[in-house]
């Protein structure tokens, strides 16, 4: 175990250092945490994104890493107003109406057009972290077997959305988890140290915690995994639209697209992206070449993959 932790605390701290980015987007999260501890140029600039309007979590968490490590922070607070500009711009760049991709990626977007307007030309994400090394809750409920399967088939699919933002933006995305070395070592590295117990309770990325825990707080390192939705407060989007659209339209709406374009939305929020990304693209049951199609929009589903990117219908 002492190898193991050894030799990745090396891989990340080498994959930060080479990145030489000048930005980092920093939610006070494991992943991002870790990366600002490995940052040998403190004047990197942090960036974290909490919504005006709805509770978010990660700003004090952000705020003692950055303390912590001496990088200047800059809070970006989005406005209900701010929000949906954003997320019109999130949705033409990915091409999807996903409740839950579009709420994690907004923040995603304000962070890397902020960096951008401020004259920054890469930024520094936490991307690959969960799918290398089990950060996802859902991996804790599996045996260590069916999670090294599920590993398995997760890298063969896995995308990363801010890749095709930060291309969108102009801004290059610099990934140290995804550093070829790391994700080969990663996968090396028993699923059992992946999901693991720590004083009666079970964590995903056990194996990045036990690592890098005398490098961060306590707080952070055994930090409970939240989306960047939860985190950013964007969640808080899905009531807003409960509260916007009446029912009326809702059931109206709903049973159009159904019936006319055969994609069935479950709530108002997925009704208010799709008709933003019907401003600019076809319906779904007329794109994608697979024979695999989703249940609930018709869109084309990758081989082995378990949810729809297009509406976010999961499982299929």
């Amino acid at each position: 175990m002492q190898d193991i932790c050894s030799r990745l605390q090396s891989l990340v701290s080498d994959a930060v250092v080479r990145c030489k980015s000048e930005s980092i987007s920093l939610s006070g999260g494991l992943d991002s945490s870790i990366l600002a501890s490995c940052l040998n140029v403190k004047t990197t600039q942090a960036y974290v994104m909490v919504t005006a309007d709805f509770p978010s979590t990660d700003l004090v968490n952000a705020q003692l890493v950055a303390k912590i490590n001496g990088l200047k922070l800059a809070v970006i607070s989005a406005s209900i107003d701010e929000l949906l500009k954003a997320i019109e711009q999130t949705i033409k760049i990915l091409h999807v109406f996903n409740p839950i991709e579009i709420r994690n990626n907004v923040v995603i977007y304000f962070t890397m057009e902020n960096a951008k307007r401020n004259g920054f030309k890469s930024i520094m994400t936490g991307d690959g972290a969960d799918e290398l090394f089990a950060g996802y809750r859902f991996f804790q409920r599996i045996s260590p077997h069916e999670l090294q399967k599920d590993l398995e088939r997760i890298w063969k699919i896995m995308h990363f959305p801010s890749l095709s933002i930060s291309k969108a933006l102009g801004i290059s995305l610099q990934a140290p988890f995804l550093d070829e070395r790391i994700v080969e070592y990663a996968k090396s590295i028993p699923p059992d140290l992946k999901v693991h117990e720590e004083n009666g309770k079970k964590y995903g990325k056990w194996v990045l915690r036990k690592t890098f825990e005398s490098m961060l707080p306590q707080s952070i390192a055994w930090r409970d995994k939240d989306a960047m939705q939860d985190g950013s407060g964007t969640n808080g989007l899905t009531h807003f639209f409960d509260s916007l659209i009446p029912d009326s339209v809702f059931l109206e709406k709903t049973k159009k697209y159904l019936e006319k374009e055969q994609v069935t939305l479950l709530s108002k929020e997925a009704l208010h992206y799709y008709e933003i990304y019907r401003r600019y693209y076809d319906y779904p049951s007329r794109l994608g070449l697979s024979k695999n199609k989703c249940p609930c929009c018709n869109y084309s589903v990758e081989e082995g993959s378990h949810f729809c990117r297009m509406c976010g219908a999961f499982p299929i």
